[in-house]
C-alpha cells in the first residue's frame, strides 16, 4: 500500500518562493507533482525518477519550479520559485508504478490529500 503526505504550502506574494515536500511509503518508481486551480481541471507541473533522478516539468513552471528527491528518506520536494498569481492551486504528490516520465493523471496511481498554495498579487 502506498501512502502520500505532502506539507509545505502557504500564503506567499507574487514573487516570492515555497517548498512543497511529500514523503511516500510503499513501492513506487515514479513521482509527480500536480495542481488543481479553482474551476480547472488537475494538470501536470513535475516528475521525477526514483532511480535515475530524471526530471521532466510543464511548460509553464520550467526555470521556476524544481523538483528533486531523497532516496533514503522517501521524500519528494517541490520548490517554487518566482512565484505568480496564475500558480494558485492545490498541489498533489502522486506516484506511479511506471518507470517513465508521464504527464497524465491516469497515469498514476496515488495521490496526496493536496496541500493548497496561495500567491497574492
Amino acid at each position: 500500500q502506498v501512502q502520500l503526505v505532502e506539507s509545505g504550502g502557504g500564503l506567499v506574494q507574487a514573487g516570492g518562493s515555497l517548498k512543497l515536500s511529500c514523503v511516500a511509503s510503499g513501492r513506487t518508481y515514479t513521482m509527480g507533482w500536480f495542481r488543481q486551480a479553482p474551476g480547472k481541471e488537475r494538470e501536470f507541473v513535475a516528475a521525477i525518477s526514483w532511480s535515475s533522478g530524471s526530471t521532466r516539468y510543464a511548460d509553464s513552471v520550467k526555470d521556476r519550479f524544481t523538483i528533486s528527491r531523497d532516496n533514503a528518506k522517501r521524500t519528494v520536494d517541490l520548490q517554487l520559485n518566482s512565484l505568480k498569481s496564475e500558480d494558485t492551486a492545490v498541489y498533489y504528490c502522486a506516484a506511479g508504478t511506471g518507470s517513465v516520465l508521464v504527464t497524465t493523471r491516469t497515469s498514476y496511481n496515488y495521490w496526496g490529500q493536496g496541500t493548497q498554495v496561495t500567491v497574492s498579487a
